[in-house]
């Protein structure tokens, strides 16, 4: 993997430079505005008062605890307190999700993580992901602080963090200026600028410069964003490549039992699903897995609104084909505030449904299998023959589809995938996802051939790049593929152990991306954390 670098002696630049004049400014007058718009969104939920206190400054909780370790080195009685906090910040749900192993890796090498969220959706992953972390105090969660000076030193004084690090693309300037003024290493893990972000931040040229330049370390998954991120002000100093956190998958805690005799994957190397105590598991009895044998099963998996209706649509055409009548498909929407809106849709197309969340009984004669519960979604990704990824139908950017492959499902992906596209463009370069317009996927032809329509030439991407609608030539070619993989299972087969074969391989960009964390913490006056494991 190449990367820009500097020796390991060099001390890494701290530039402090405030944001320009309007930026405060206009930070300043929107503060009140942004109040109101948490109170339209959240008034009703219970945690309202938490979220305003959090975002604005008034009530935090308590810091993590220190650990306490004997200090071996000078064979004394003495004990060493490490009280190392790593603040991280996780936009939503996605960085969140992505964010996990790295943070699990912080934990295991004795640092204390504050973790941050923007959006209700991922303070709830956040809280259910680290449940177990919180309880202990060896984590503390809360909302991020609004981009205003005093917020900011408030709750910086509070946390007193050693570091920053900001998940993939939110940044934000007053936040990267004042650390920077303290020399606390500030570090965008993940880093990922598309053509469409990067054109955004030119627009506030002024800004992003800033940004850059108080930034400590940025580590890119890819060159392109490197590239870009040096064009918007960074030097090549502050920039590693390092590969994309989104091949590390999730450590899960359990296992679900097998459901779909057709897979022939072994249970044991099956990736188990994550649960805590906040969320409720249901276990499938006997006799519901015995109905489920030896059906093609496929999943639609974090969909958005339209990509439910296509689902149910090519659903309909599966079972009118006599060798796949039997075919099951699982919903898995992206947000549980749509599961009763998707439970309505699927009763309108007439299939027969049966929702996890009320345990409906999975029978012969169920369909459509709508999975409303959170925390099961690698389970789902174990049983399904193909998967779909949700949010590439439409224009939301393409989920992880490295969960899929990560047990051994082949893929489907839309042409909406700036969010994940070198993840996906290596997936297709072995045949383990299929995308209409991706000029890297290759076919795998062990077993007859794939169907003729998937090398047929697709409208250009950038044509319907900010269009909503799916693209009927797109949709028509992904059914035709999802078609030829259930029809073919030994087809589909090969293409999923390409997909956890290549998964494996990238596993190494955890130990990377930790590696140059530590190593910037150090050089910027921190200290490394001693391991729990010798306590």
């Amino acid at each position: 993997m190449s990367s820009s670098h500097t020796s390991s002696s060099e001390q890494l630049p701290r530039l402090s430079l405030m944001p320009p004049w309007y930026y405060r400014f206009i930070i300043t007058i929107l503060k009140p505005l942004y109040r109101i718009q948490v109170w339209r969104r959240s008034h009703k939920r219970d945690n309202y008062h938490q979220e305003v206190a959090q975002r604005f400054g008034k009530h935090y909780p308590p810091r993590p605890t220190a650990s306490i370790v004997d200090n071996v080195a000078d064979n004394t009685d003495n004990n060493i307190i490490n009280n190392k906090v790593i603040w991280c910040h996780a936009v939503s749900l996605g960085e969140t999700n992505t964010a996990a192993p790295l943070l699990d890796a912080l934990l295991a090498k004795g640092y204390r993580i504050w973790l941050t969220n923007t959006t209700q959706t991922g303070f709830a992953r956040g809280a259910s992901r680290f449940a177990d972390e919180i309880a202990q105090g060896r984590m503390s969660h809360s909302y991020v602080p609004v981009d205003s000076p005093a917020v900011i030193e408030t709750f910086l004084a509070h946390v007193q963090p050693i570091a920053a690090l900001f998940v993939e693309t939110e940044l934000w300037a007053n936040i990267l200026a004042i650390l920077s003024q303290k020399n606390i290493a500030s570090i965008l893990v993940n880093g990922r600028l598309s053509e469409a972000s990067f054109m955004r931040y030119q627009k506030i040229s002024a800004v992003s410069t800033s940004m850059m330049q108080n930034l400590t370390l940025i580590i890119a998954q890819d060159e392109d964003s490197a590239k870009r991120f040096r064009q918007l002000g960074a030097q090549s100093a502050q920039i590693r490549v390092a590969g994309s956190l989104k091949w590390v998958i999730n450590t899960p805690q359990t296992i679900m039992p097998q459901m779909n005799s057709t897979n022939n994957k072994n249970p044991a190397e099956l990736q188990p699903v994550e649960q805590n105590p906040t969320e409720q598991v249901i276990s499938a009895s006997a006799n519901e897995l015995n109905t489920l044998a030896n059906r093609p099963v496929w999943i639609a998996a974090s969909t958005h609104s339209g990509e439910e209706e296509t689902a149910l649509i090519w659903q309909q055409q599966l079972l009118a084909v006599a060798e796949l009548k039997e075919t099951l498909l699982i919903i898995v929407p992206r947000h549980p505030e749509r599961f009763d809106e998707v439970a309505s849709l699927i009763e309108q197309s007439g299939l027969q449904m049966a929702r996890r969340s009320q345990e409906d009984a999975l029978t012969a004669q169920t369909q459509v299998y709508l999975a409303d519960t959170m925390g099961e979604l690698m389970h789902w990704y174990a049983q399904a023959n193909v998967a779909l990824v949700g949010g590439s139908l439409v224009d939301i950017g393409g989920h992880n589809p490295v969960e899929p492959t990560s047990v051994a499902t082949p893929v489907l992906m839309g042409r909406y995938t700036q969010s994940c596209q070198s993840v996906v463009d290596k997936l297709a370069s072995v045949g383990a996802l299929y995308q209409p317009d991706n000029e890297f996927y290759q076919a795998i032809e062990t077993f007859g051939n794939p169907p003729p329509q998937a090398n047929q030439a697709v409208p250009n991407k950038e044509q319907s790049q900010h269009s909503k609608d799916i693209d009927s030539q797109d949709a028509e070619l992904i059914y035709q593929q999802l078609q030829f993989w259930l029809s073919h299972s030994q087809v589909a087969k090969q293409a999923g152990q390409a997909g956890k074969n290549l998964t494996a391989q990238q596993q190494l960009v955890l130990t990377r991306q930790l590696s140059m964390i530590e190593t910037t913490i150090e050089k910027t006056g921190g200290k490394k954390a001693v391991s729990d494991e010798t306590l």
